[in-house]
């Protein structure tokens, strides 16, 4: 990849998009992770309006922490960047208190941790109508077309997504070349939605590597009698996830009305 070239295109096109839409610039919330470390430098680099959120809830203290640090080295390289703290844990938990109680609590762990993400969303719309902005996405091609690895109307709630054409291993590049903070780069990747420490990983039961070969071999036209042992278990789970997470991928369907039905009588 022509990985200083790829940044100037990712760049322009910012730009370009934020001008045409007679925006003043982006609006993203900052995890402590990878893919909203570079899509964040990107945004800063165009020189717009960019306004880091930081949105808490019970969140792992490494995470809060690379986080801020990551803000404060983007606000020392790049004057166009401001910050806002915003404290969404008693909004959750608030949220919690109002719903319906269940007989047992971990049948429900899936539906608060996207409801976590949905609150982010909200949260960064708010400032966003505040401010001219844009909500920028943090997406990458692996999680956004592979494996839908996101929440729906969560983290996939945007307006653009920046860096949704490269894959993880082509996000860590270009997070070398911009100067993303060693300690972001070596950072297991999470999600930072369920209040513990799991990675990706411990959730997808692949590495992203293994996904990027996974989704390298269905374009080729592979299936998994092709492989064996772990090539085709992770294969599996590619094809496992791509299938149940296409609602999320494909447009919202339509109840289409036949015409003949909208004739009067």
């Amino acid at each position: 990849m022509q990985t200083e070239k790829v940044i100037d295109h990712i760049v322009t096109w910012l730009q370009e998009y934020a001008n045409k839409a007679n925006m003043k610039g982006f609006v993203i919330g900052i995890s402590g992770g990878i893919d909203s470390a570079v899509t964040s430098a990107l945004c800063a680099k165009t020189g717009l309006s960019l306004l880091c959120l930081e949105m808490p809830i019970h969140q792992a203290k490494n995470q809060v922490t690379r986080a801020s640090n990551h803000i404060d080295w983007l606000q020392g390289n790049f004057p166009n960047v401001d910050r806002k703290q915003i404290n969404l844990t008693p909004v959750f938990d608030s949220l919690i208190a109002a719903l319906p109680a269940v007989e047992n609590e971990e049948e429900r762990f899936m539906s608060l941790a996207n409801t976590r993400a949905r609150l982010r969303m909200t949260t960064l719309y708010y400032f966003a109508a505040l401010d001219s902005l844009l909500v920028a996405g943090t997406g990458n091609k692996v999680e956004d077309f592979g494996i839908g690895f996101y929440t729906k109307y969560g983290d996939g709630g945007v307006d653009l997504s920046p860096i949704a054409d490269l894959l993880k291993s082509e996000v860590y590049e270009i997070a070398k070349v911009l100067g993303v903070q060693n300690d972001i780069i070596q950072a297991a990747p999470t999600d930072g939605l369920w209040g513990d420490d799991r990675t990706d990983e411990d959730q997808i039961g692949a590495s992203y590597p293994e996904l990027e070969w996974a989704m390298e071999m269905v374009e080729a036209g592979k299936n998994e009698d092709d492989f064996k042992d772990r090539e085709k278990k992770v294969f599996k789970i590619y094809k496992r996830l791509n299938t149940i997470n296409l609602h999320k991928m494909n447009p919202i369907p339509i109840c289409e009305i036949p015409s003949a039905l909208k004739l009067t009588l």
